[in-house]
């Protein structure tokens, strides 16, 4: 038998072909506030992008909750670069002392900024991005990698492309991950099949989901803003129908720690939610479940049991008609396993975001400035952004996640010093504490004052004074 040689080049085989990326655009994740900020700030910078956007217009997701009026007045709700070029372009600037709801965050803002011609263009709508790797190179392979471009597969109006880009920038959010009704965070198979009975966003109560609720029970599980804005319109659609039932499933022990800063807060709208929701809750209006850890799902007829404990004991609720799960959201990972990130273990938040952000710790919700630096990921030019940054955190807030892709637009063109300099100062939430401590040290020299929960308030809300987290 004859043996024939081959010869392998050992180095070859062992790294990557280089390839010419310097030339190719930075590649965003999300055509929402923070992702057209991304945008925004790339053109400031005289780089090229591509934006792509699961769904069929900008603002997709907000479109979901368009109905919710914003805490914040219009001036903090802006990206100071989007700002700029709208105003090239001679945009009507909202009055600064009035409070958008999610549609006029849609149509004021958002829409007209990607219809720029330094916009349109680059901006891929209908286009899901399902995953994205170096080019060539599985995660597992280490040398040559960073001088290779990123790949990113996307399924484009019912067929598939793949895209070349020499950074990514993932502000694709968390708002389509809820999480799930059962207090162990595992969507059971009971769930899944209730889901036309399952509410996992904030309703149009009031509007063109009434007939969904009405004269009917209803359960609302979560102990955020999101939860505190659906129960009080529900309250107001139960004084017009009287057969409406609502209660309400929280799992912290104690109903004041929902309140908030009330009076205290410094935006006058969240601190009135939490005063609103305490006179609900007083007048008894609202039947109030606490340290409720749900566990079970059954469905009776055209009805649901809901079963869970409460310190220890077994508690049932029957003949629940409607449920309204706002227990927060998480992201969706599944597009970055090719990438190497580094999340936190508990939160699914960028790994170096999480000492500033975790609600074991941080009751206030306070976070410190945070930008390039803390966001870098072991895949040099790979950002994740906006409300995924934080992953099941619930305290971002849209003026952080402008702040966030100002420091890392600045790092890509290499302008270091910009990119370190982070300021963001945000009012206080009037609630900050660490255990017992009121006003602790932990809270002391952080500069950023944000909110600990969904930070939206209901369309007839007219005061407030910070930034969506709703975005």
């Amino acid at each position: 038998m004859m043996i024939k040689h081959i010869h392998v080049n050992l180095a070859s085989c062992c790294e990557a072909p280089v390839q010419e990326k310097d030339n190719l655009p930075v590649a965003i994740i999300g055509a929402g506030p923070v992702g057209l900020a991304a945008a925004a700030q790339l053109i400031s910078q005289g780089e090229p992008f591509i934006l792509f956007e699961a769904g069929d217009e900008v603002g997709a997701n907000i479109r979901k909750w368009e109905h919710v009026r914003l805490f914040s007045p219009w001036q903090y709700n802006i990206d100071k670069a989007a700002k700029e070029l709208l105003l090239s372009a001679n945009w009507t600037v909202p009055q600064n002392e009035t409070i958008p709801t999610g549609r006029e965050i849609v149509e004021h803002y958002l829409k007209p900024l990607a219809a720029l011609p330094e916009l349109s263009p680059n901006v891929h709508l209908n286009t899901k991005v399902t995953a994205i790797s170096r080019k060539g190179l599985s995660k597992v392979k280490t040398s040559g990698r960073e001088k290779l471009p990123f790949v990113i597969h996307v399924e484009q109006n019912g067929s598939s492309f793949i895209y070349e880009a020499r950074a990514v920038i993932d502000a694709s959010g968390t708002w389509t991950n809820p999480n799930p009704l059962r207090s162990d965070g595992i969507f059971s198979k009971e769930e899944k099949a209730l889901h036309s009975h399952i509410s996992y966003s904030i309703p149009a109560v009031l509007g063109k989901e009434r007939n969904r609720y009405s004269g009917k029970k209803v359960l609302v599980v979560g102990s955020g803003h999101s939860a505190i804005n659906t129960l009080l319109e529900l309250v107001e659609l139960q004084k017009e129908e009287s057969g409406t039932e609502i209660v309400w499933a929280v799992r912290k022990a104690n109903i004041e720690d929902v309140y908030g800063g009330r009076e205290l807060d410094g935006l006058q709208a969240r601190g009135e939610l939490g005063t609103r929701i305490q006179k609900v809750v007083e007048s008894g209006v609202v039947k109030v479940l606490t340290a409720f850890h749900i566990e079970e799902l059954q469905k009776e007829g055209e009805q649901i049991q809901v079963s869970g404990t409460i310190q220890g004991q077994k508690v049932v609720i029957d003949q629940i008609c409607e449920i309204v799960v706002n227990t927060g959201s998480r992201p969706d990972l599944s597009m970055v396993r090719e990438v190497r990130i580094l999340t936190d273990p508990s939160l699914d938040c960028v790994y170096e975001l999480a000492p500033l952000i975790d609600p074991n710790i941080h009751s206030c919700g306070t976070v410190r400035p945070h930008g390039e630096k803390e966001l870098r990921q072991p895949e040099k030019d790979f950002y994740i952004v906006g409300a995924k940054s934080y992953g099941r955190a619930p305290t971002f807030l849209m003026a952080t996640g402008y702040e966030q892709v100002r420091s890392i637009v600045a790092a890509l063109v290499g302008d270091m010093e910009s990119a370190q300099k982070v300021e963001l100062e945000l009012p206080e939430t009037g609630v900050c504490s660490l255990g017992a401590n009121i006003m602790d040290s932990c809270c002391e020299p952080v500069q950023v004052k944000e909110d600990t929960t969904n930070c939206c308030s209901p369309s007839k809300t007219e005061k407030a004074g910070s930034n969506s987290c709703c975005g």
